[in-house]
């Protein structure tokens, strides 16, 4: 697990407490406490606490061959994806290990594939779940805390990925993590995107929850603007999202949790956004198609300036 956060602490104590074997990779405070007392996870209440190798990423080249591993995953902020896989690249690029992504953004798997190859990379997306460090060795979570995967850029009839993609499923499922696997996964991290671009850079501006956007009066209105122009944007993708896209992902944000987006901590913590990844990936592509993103462009520009 390269990057045991939030997301990827939760997904790994899941993992272990179900009998895989996982490594872990972190870093500074946080992996220090990884290895001194193990990772405890509160996911609504339920402890999970497991003590698991944890690494920097230059321990885990020097202890390990990249093959050791039946799958390696990658749970980091979409901003470090370039940097850690340009440090791991020469230890990954002569392997065979499949590369699983849960992160936000639609970048991931192509900065990925430029390393690997396509064949090697797994698209995937941690869906209806919210999860943050609280503490170095602690992490929160909440959420159905799903996982949608696939071969990216999109599944073969033949593909040889589909074998592996069942077991994922099947071992997933049977640790408590609700997975299914998708023949389309650009198209579902596309739809993930629209509900991260409605929220995640809003409620970092604001300080606001995605239910309080989701219904209020007239960060509602914007909410949906920005989603709706993210629709308009996959289509630089060649991945079409439409109307019914916008509306099924409206109505699961409005409907789900009170969540405290990643970005909203990100921003309290005064880490770096993932803000490139998410409104940049949109207001790229509009620009490419010569489509205006005013909502978009005007958030994604107070945050900016509100960072500086």
């Amino acid at each position: 697990m390269i990057g045991a956060g939030g997301i990827g602490g939760y997904y790994a104590a899941r993992l272990a407490r179900a009998g895989h074997e996982l490594v872990l990779t972190a870093r500074g405070d946080h992996l220090q406490a990884l290895r001194a007392n193990g990772l405890t996870v509160d996911y609504e209440g339920e402890i999970l606490r497991e003590s698991l190798p944890a690494f920097s990423h230059s321990e885990l080249i020097q202890r390990y061959e990249a093959d050791t591993f039946d799958l390696i995953v990658i749970a980091l902020k979409s901003t470090a994806t370039r940097a850690v896989m340009n440090e791991l690249s020469n230890w990954l690029k002569d392997a065979s290990v499949p590369i699983l992504s849960i992160q936000n953004g639609v970048d991931n798997e192509p900065t990925i594939a430029e390393i690997v190859g396509e064949n090697r990379v797994l698209g995937g997306l941690a869906v209806r779940i919210g999860g943050h460090i609280t503490d170095p060795g602690k992490v929160f979570a909440e959420g159905v805390a799903q996982i949608v995967m696939g071969a990216w850029p999109r599944q073969r009839p033949d593909d040889p990925r589909i074998f592996l993609l069942g077991q994922l499923e099947r071992a997933y499922t049977a640790a408590g993590i609700p997975t299914t696997v998708s023949d389309n996964i650009r198209y579902e991290l596309w739809r993930k995107l629209v509900i991260n671009n409605g929220v995640n850079p809003l409620s970092a501006l604001t300080g606001l929850d995605t239910r309080s956007l989701t219904h209020h009066p007239e960060f509602q209105k914007i909410v949906y603007g920005m989603m709706a122009e993210t629709v308009a944007a996959s289509k630089a993708d060649n991945v079409n999202l439409g109307p019914e896209d916008l509306a099924e992902m409206f109505d699961l944000i409005s409907n789900f949790n009170a969540i405290k987006t990643s970005m909203l901590v990100d921003k309290e913590k005064g880490r770096p956004l993932e803000l490139d990844s998410i409104a940049g990936a949109v207001l790229r592509r509009c620009e490419r198609l010569g489509v205006e993103a005013p909502y978009t462009m005007t958030v994604n520009a107070l945050l900016t300036h509100s960072q500086s």
